[in-house]
């Protein structure tokens, strides 16, 4: 008998929620597993719980890749 289908639900901005227990397998081969009723998957990479959701998206402004960091810093009024 199929398990059940799990829900994945894509959010703007924000982390990738699955319904269900669920087993990740990262990048390096190693399995690791939520067994909460629905576990946030970090997009963003901010995260210092990866590859779990610590909502790291919420604090930070991500940059487009073109901009250049420097010139968004506050410049002294002389």
């Amino acid at each position: 008998m199929r398990d059940a289908a799990r829900e994945v639900v894509l959010t703007d901005e924000g982390p990738l929620l699955v319904s269900g227990p669920v087993e990740v397998v990262l990048p390096d081969g190693r399995r690791v597993r939520s067994d909460r009723p629905v576990t946030a998957l970090c997009m963003c990479r901010r995260s210092r719980r990866q590859p779990f959701c610590d909502t790291s998206h919420r604090r930070k402004v991500r940059h487009d890749e073109g901009e250049d960091r420097a010139q968004q810093k506050p410049t002294d009024a002389r």
